[in-house]
């Protein structure tokens, strides 16, 4: 979920979904028509054999990838359970057959139905059935011990059913252009899988019918998977030339040294690195040649949606926007970008950055008709004042005017500086602890802490390992957390988890700020049945403005190229896909 959901969108009135024997396309005919035999950026003969190996940071503690409660082991979600449907990543908008062959929306937009291929079958033996698709949207939506995700995520269904074995009828409260295709993301397990639910199925694998079966685990430390020779879709357009590894093997490590330092040993064979310090010092040339190993980097498209430290509004200090305007006018993007990231990053600078949906300038158009419709609810400046961009430090000064703007802002505002600490008006000194999921953080954040102080702001850094820093996230149990908002290019669904007060008041939702706004509120329907592109467009920009207004987040960096490691003897197909991550598109495509 989150980046990797389909986010499909789609008029259905003005236009048509194309049907492939294998899939759809909106707004036009798919890329892949009845002659389909493979994706383009795939080897549909590359051989199937060896063994590949991946490095994952943290550990796991439950093989049950649905639930709410644990750190999930990361391979039973991807390589054991196979979709309705299936994403291509050289097109944003297109989807084809997987579980599913055939998708009948109603004339009426009210309504999908999902046929089901009449080869797929679970590692059990058994079909998969109609049945078993009601079983498992069932289980994610109405189970209390599911992740909450999925009810925010297919929310818009009033109801599901049979129609016979192999026929499964989805109801939609209302006219909702993405989601049938969203349904198509419907990870199908078998009705046999939790008897007695998924409270009492905290470490049971799920019965699956994805390329892989789980053989074994070590105690949150290693897992390991082997390719079902037998594979229902193997042959399937959507599968042919992927999954090429007889065994896929995930290594976790607790801690950054430790995954760099088991790479020059030869106990794993991809990396894609997201450190930049890692990718610049950690690996010599004649350590990486010695090894036999293959330094490169890979262009995407990707949207890069937000990450930054998310600024809880649901702390009573975070409320008071001066406070918050101070903590964002105090981050030193371009120091840390240069001293600690070599140049590599760019800002992040919207939640939907790197695309045509972020907000730039003055509103105009159909994002401020957007707006004039919630116009009591957001500030007036809001009309007459660019989009909020990330604040910049003058190369010369360097932060020094920022934090005097920050710390006049606080004055201004009420605050009072006193022996080298900003107090609010009971007196009380302003101190504030940012939650970190690992140590790779710890330095940029060191600067900002430090940066923070000058102007009289305690920052503490937490980090912790990754099973408690995400239980805090599910709790909200932060002042300041590093969080990220994955997006598509075609928003949906998925910005209710975001922004709206039902998700702010859910624990485990992805509502990380707190937000509960009623012009946010407003803006959110629009998500779910736009007139046409140009109106998702508009509310997607409207949206953005709102939010970057609020400053509720310090925004991080991105980069718009995937760097990757790997042993000489792994080969990638000669075509890129365009919207893809490094490390999945290396188990699902590459081969030795």
């Amino acid at each position: 979920m989150g980046a990797s959901r389909l986010g499909l969108w789609c008029l259905l009135l003005l236009f048509q979904a194309a049907f492939a024997d294998f899939g759809m396309a909106l707004g036009g005919k798919p890329k892949y028509g009845k002659d389909f035999t493979h994706f383009a950026y795939v080897n549909p003969h590359a051989p199937k054999r060896g063994m590949l190996t991946v490095p994952l940071t943290g550990s796991f503690d439950t093989l049950n990838p649905l639930t709410l409660k644990g750190s999930k082991e990361a391979g039973v979600s991807l390589l054991t359970l196979d979709t309705l449907l299936m994403q291509s990543e050289d097109e944003p908008f297109a989807a084809y057959g997987l579980i599913a062959d055939d998708v009948v929306l109603a004339d009426n937009g009210l309504a999908a139905t999902f046929r089901i291929h009449p080869q797929a079958r679970f590692h059990n033996g058994d079909r998969v059935s109609a049945h078993d698709v009601v079983y498992s949207f069932r289980t994610l939506t109405q189970d209390q011990a599911a992740d909450p995700l999925y009810r925010f995520y297919w929310a818009g269904v009033a109801k599901v059913q049979a129609l016979d074995e192999r026929s499964v009828r989805f109801d939609f409260k209302e006219k909702n252009a993405e989601l049938h295709l969203i349904l198509g993301q419907l990870p199908v397990f078998s009705h046999k899988s939790f008897p007695q639910g998924l409270a009492a199925a905290g470490n049971v694998v799920p019965i699956g019918s994805g390329p892989y079966r789980l053989q074994r685990t070590v105690s949150g430390r290693m897992s390991e998977f082997v390719r079902d020779p037998a594979y229902w879709a193997q042959n399937l357009p959507t599968r042919r030339g992927m999954y090429n590894f007889d065994t896929i093997r995930f290594k976790y490590y607790q801690d950054e040294t430790a995954r760099v330092e088991a790479l020059k040993a030869g106990e794993y064979d991809v990396i894609a690195e997201n450190v930049a310090r890692l990718w610049a010092r950690a690996y010599p040339e004649k350590v990486l040649q010695k090894r036999g190993l293959v330094k490169n980097t890979f262009a995407h498209r990707n949207n890069a949606g937000m990450q930054g430290f998310v600024l809880n509004l649901r702390r009573e200090a975070l409320q008071d926007e001066a406070l918050r305007r101070a903590l964002v006018l105090s981050f030193d993007f371009e120091s840390v970008n240069q001293l600690l990231f070599y140049g590599l990053y760019r800002r992040a600078d919207s939640f939907f950055t790197n695309t045509e949906l972020a907000a730039t300038g003055l509103p105009e158009g159909d994002e401020l008709r957007i707006l004039r419709s919630v116009q009591a609810d957001v500030p007036s400046d809001i009309f007459s004042t660019p989009a909020v961009m990330p604040p910049v430090i003058d190369p010369q000064l360097g932060v020094r005017p920022n934090l005097i703007r920050a710390r006049d802002g606080l004055l201004a505002a009420g605050y009072v500086y006193r022996e080298g600490y900003v107090t609010d008006a009971h007196g009380r000194r302003v101190g504030l602890e940012l939650l970190l999921p690992g140590k790779a953080f710890e330095r940029a954040a060191a600067k900002w802490q430090r940066d923070l102080a000058k102007i009289g702001i305690t920052l503490q850094l937490r980090t912790t390992d990754a099973a408690l820093f995400q239980k805090r996230l599910n709790d909200f149990d932060y002042d300041i957390a590093l969080v990220g908002y994955g997006n598509s290019l075609s928003p949906g669904n998925e910005q209710f988890n975001y922004h709206s007060c039902a998700a702010a008041r859910t624990a485990g939702s992805q509502n990380y700020a707190g937000i509960c706004d009623p012009a946010v509120e407003k803006i959110l329907p629009y998500f779910l049945n736009p007139r046409d592109r140009d109106e998702l467009v508009a509310a997607s920009r409207a949206l953005d403005r709102i939010l970057r207004r609020k400053h509720m987040i310090v925004p991080n960096w991105y980069a718009d190229r995937h760097r990757m490691i790997y042993r000489a003897d792994l080969r990638q197909p000669e075509t890129l896909p365009l919207y893809y991550q490094g490390l999945t598109w290396a188990i699902q495509t590459w081969w030795r």
